[in-house]
């Protein structure tokens, strides 16, 4: 989950919730792949966090008893695997854009653990193996995911309110043409995104999120009844050009 810190307590953001804002954002851009690879791409956009832990004893917590935002856990090879296995229900193509996100991600953590070098070499067999069957360049694959992973980031900023104060520009990363693009805030909840790549000259995104208002939890469970019986709040951007 993104635990954000607020004048009342803790704003929770479900990472699927997060990963649902990236597809109302990836929804937005012209379709460049055929029907069935674009509605693929967008549900990898909408499920790539599909397979999260269970909570159960103090998984959700940091020491201190406080929600642990997801960048507080360490990589888990096992969760890597179920979040593959719940691609692996939607075919090839939604799989390999999931294994190529999770290559991106954890690849930089090659060489810390023998099980760590497994996951991401087969990660990397499985890859190969799936666009040969789909009979996929590299390129195109490698295209279809930078849109996914734009997305992902650019959901992200939104999520944890990274953008700068005074309209300065933050980048987002690079998009599937291979150019930088930058986001900025244009007032209190509108937003700018430079050059503007989407369809539409304006459009609204949003997410849920669980306003706490308790700071130390003794367990999941109790974080988890906190959650369940705390007020919901609709965050929206106007994203125009």
């Amino acid at each position: 989950m993104i635990v954000n810190y607020t004048a009342e307590g803790w704003q929770i953001i479900y990472q699927q919730a997060h990963a649902l804002l990236a597809a109302q954002l990836l929804h937005q851009w012209p379709a460049f792949l055929p029907p069935a690879r674009w509605v693929g791409l967008l549900a990898a956009a909408a499920q790539h966090d599909d397979g999260q832990r269970r909570w159960d004893g103090r998984y959700a917590l940091t020491p201190n008893g406080a929600p642990a935002d997801f960048t507080m856990k360490a990589f888990s090879p096992e969760q890597a695997r179920e979040v593959m296995r719940e691609a692996r229900f939607q075919g090839r193509w939604r799989s390999l854009l999931t294994s190529l996100h999770l290559s991106f991600l954890y690849e930089e953590l090659r060489g810390q653990s023998p099980e760590t070098d497994a996951f991401l070499d087969e990660q990397r067999r499985c890859q190969q193996r799936w666009r040969r069957e789909l009979q996929l360049r590299k390129a195109e694959a490698d295209q279809a995911y930078a849109l996914l992973q734009w997305c992902d980031r650019l959901s992200l900023i939104l999520c944890r309110h990274e953008l700068p104060d005074l309209a300065r520009a933050l980048e987002i990363s690079r998009g599937p043409d291979g150019r930088r693009y930058d986001v900025r805030r244009a007032a209190a909840d509108a937003v700018q995104v430079q050059p503007w790549p989407f369809a539409a000259t304006e459009f609204e995104v949003s997410v849920e999120a669980v306003e706490l208002r308790q700071l130390q939890f003794g367990s999941d469970e109790e974080l988890s009844a906190a959650i369940k019986a705390a007020p919901i709040t609709t965050l929206r951007w106007t994203l125009h050009r």
